[in-house]
């Protein structure tokens, strides 16, 4: 008996750039369903610009109808201007999915790199050789769109855990 498809989104929140990236899970294949890059102009207004991510989520989440999505948590740098700017590309990553009805999981930087190439401390180019191996079909054109395959991949092999947690938590 063949497993249900689970397709799950996976967002990499950025002001400038928002990768998004969609897969289907079945418990145990990963399937490439399609990625891509959400971009606002440094040159527009805040409002503008979260908009036009808005707009653009809205559609990719209308185009592939995920199920699941997951967002990678803020790396906070010592820029608190930078830091409140990224915070609000977040929310918008956080919001758009939460709108139509999707549960939303989280995942920190260094558990999404652990996941997929079974280093906490992976660079870039470590997680898009292994996007490339697990998902042979996926061709991701920014490093924010296989972060977001990536953290996809992550809510993938997480999910059950989860589950399995919620579970025991309304027992007890």
């Amino acid at each position: 008996m063949q497993k249900p498809l689970t397709r799950i989104i996976g967002l990499d929140p950025g002001l400038c750039n928002l990768g998004w990236g969609v897969i289907d899970w079945d418990e145990a294949r990963l399937t490439f369903v399609a990625c891509g890059t959400l971009k606002s102009a440094a040159a527009d207004p805040m409002g503008g610009r979260l908009a036009s991510l808005f707009a653009g989520l809205e559609e990719v989440l209308n185009a592939w109808g995920p199920a699941e999505a997951a967002v990678e948590e803020t790396f906070v740098n010592g820029n608190a201007r930078s830091a409140l700017k990224l915070g609000q590309a977040r929310g918008i990553a956080l919001l758009v999915p939460a709108r139509v009805g999707l549960s939303v999981a989280e995942y920190a930087p260094n558990t999404v790199k652990k996941t997929v190439t079974g280093s906490g401390h992976a660079d870039k180019t470590q997680i898009r050789a292994m996007i490339r191996y697990l998902l042979p079909k996926a061709s991701p054109g920014t490093a924010d769109a296989a972060d977001a395959l990536a953290i996809a991949i992550t809510h993938a092999h997480h999910r059950r855990a989860r589950a399995i947690a919620a579970e025991y938590a309304s027992v007890v």
